[in-house]
């Protein structure tokens, strides 16, 4: 069983080099550098959601908080501080994990009321940044200029180096004991409670481990176009995007979030831009048709037969 699980974690972690590498290399084979940024960033944002809602059930609508927070927890030490981006990047981080542990508490709540209340927090603390009065710190409404540190390629590949983080995590919990924890709280607290699982503990780590994902995120996307709003920051399609993402590939599985990426966000970029008026229409319909047809997202048609999805 353990030499099952090994090979497993290692076919997964191939699958996480194999696409890390593949998108630091298509940069010197296509031109369009800001679309193929677009694409890591949603590859690494539906990760991190991937954390929590697929292994431990939690779905935070307001998971674009913890992406704002690292945007201006980058920009902040830049401007005020003059970190070097680099470090500003660890700052992003810490920025999403300080607002992760104050928002601790939501994991009491379950179901709609969590995903509802994870959004009004994340309005919060755009209201926060976004307030005239804090012009001096945050720039308020008035946006965040960082040109000073602007380096496209540079900051294309920081990342990738976090896509790479984000993927490596999920390959973590795949193939882990603690994942393996997390799987059962999501699918009976009680029973996970009474086989000696720390549900308070499991639910605390995974919420910790999406945010810093998502701060990070968030800190190479300031980093990355360097000027921005709070508007931009604190945008609920962030959320959205990743969510739908999530759930059309399949949660908790490695594969899943990158399919729908790569399905979704392709379809988006073709056909919204192409013939806006019937994209969302043709959106719509793939996605209640998923709903309908294949609840667990495109990689059960290959569970269904049996076939393991990495």
């Amino acid at each position: 069983m353990r030499r099952t699980v090994g090979r497993r974690g290692t076919g997964d972690l191939l699958i996480a080099l194999v696409v890390t590498a593949i998108m630091a290399a298509l940069p010197f084979g296509y031109s369009n550098e800001l679309l193929l940024f677009n694409f890591v960033t949603f590859l690494a944002l539906s990760q991190g959601l991937n954390v929590l809602y697929g292994f431990t059930g939690y779905l935070p609508f307001g998971y674009v908080g913890f992406f704002g927070a690292g945007a201006y927890g980058f920009a902040l030490t830049v401007m005020h501080l003059n970190w070097p981006p680099l470090a500003a990047m660890a700052a992003a981080g810490v920025a999403a994990l300080i607002l992760a542990a104050i928002l601790t508490p939501l994991l009491r709540l379950s179901g709609a009321y969590f995903a509802i209340a994870s959004l009004a927090a994340a309005q919060s603390v755009y209201e926060i940044v976004a307030n005239p009065a804090l012009e001096d710190v945050t720039k308020g409404p008035y946006g965040v200029s960082l040109s000073g540190v602007f380096a496209p390629m540079f900051s294309y590949q920081v990342g990738v180096a976090v896509l790479l983080f984000s993927l490596v995590v999920v390959v973590w919990l795949r193939n882990s004991r603690f994942g393996l924890a997390l799987q059962a709280i999501r699918e009976d607290t009680v029973s996970a409670a009474m086989a000696g699982v720390s549900v308070v503990r499991g639910r605390t780590i995974a919420w910790l481990l999406s945010a810093l994902i998502a701060g990070l995120v968030g800190g190479v996307y300031a980093w990355h176009i360097s000027v921005f709003y709070p508007d931009t920051a604190f945008n609920i399609q962030f959320s959205i995007f990743a969510t739908v993402f999530v759930l059309f590939g399949g949660a908790t599985t490695l594969i899943g979030p990158i399919l729908g990426v790569v399905i979704l966000y392709g379809v988006y970029n073709t056909i919204g831009i192409t013939v806006p008026q019937y994209f969302q229409l043709i959106y719509g319909v793939l996605i209640v048709a998923l709903v309908l047809f294949l609840p667990n997202g495109l990689v059960s048609l290959a569970t269904r037969r049996g076939i393991r999805v990495p």
